[in-house]
C-alpha cells in the first residue's frame, strides 16, 4: 500500500470508518443468521473490509473488469441487487449520506466525506461490482489497452 493511502486509511479509521464498516459487517452477519441472506453476505462483507480501508481500491463493475458476464452481472444480480436495496442498501446509504455530511463541514474531512458518497451508491447496488486495488486497474490497463 503506498504512504499517501496508508495515511489516508489511517486517517480514516479514526475519523469514523469504522463505525460504517461496522455496519457493513452487522447487516453481512444479520444476512448470514437468516441462511436466505448468505448470497448477498459475501458481497456484504467484502465492501466491509473496502469501507474499513477504501483508499487505493476502488470498486468496479465485474463484468467490465473481467470482460465477461456471470451470475451477479446479469438478470439475477439486477433482482439480487433489487432485494439488497430494500432490505439494507437504502439504511447503509443513509448512514454514509449522514456521515459524509457530518465530514463535509470540515475542510480536512472533505475528501472522506466524499469517499462516504461513493461507498453510498455502492451501497444502494453491490451486487455485480468487485473491489479491486489501484495496481490491479493499472496492470488490466496496459494489458487491454481500456479500462
Amino acid at each position: 500500500m503506498p504512504i499517501l493511502s496508508l495515511i489516508l486509511n489511517i486517517l480514516w479509521v479514526v475519523s469514523g470508518g469504522i463505525w460504517m464498516a461496522a455496519a457493513w459487517l452487522i447487516a453481512a452477519v444479520l444476512m448470514v443468521v437468516t441462511i436466505i441472506g448468505i448470497p448477498w453476505a459475501r458481497a456484504a462483507f467484502t465492501i466491509a473490509w473496502y469501507t474499513l480501508l477504501p483508499f487505493g481500491q476502488t470498486a468496479v463493475r465485474r463484468d467490465e473488469f473481467r470482460g465477461r458476464e456471470d451470475i451477479g452481472t446479469g438478470a439475477l444480480g439486477w433482482l439480487g441487487n433489487l432485494v439488497w436495496f430494500l432490505v439494507a442498501g437504502i439504511w447503509l446509504a443513509l448512514g454514509h449520506a449522514i456521515t459524509a455530511l457530518g465530514l463535509a463541514l470540515t475542510i480536512i474531512g472533505l475528501p472522506f466525506a466524499w469517499a462516504h458518497l461513493k461507498l453510498a451508491g455502492l451501497a444502494l447496488w453491490p451486487i455485480g461490482t468487485e473491489i479491486v486495488s489501484q495496481d490491479e486497474i493499472e496492470a488490466r490497463r496496459q494489458a487491454i489497452g481500456r479500462y
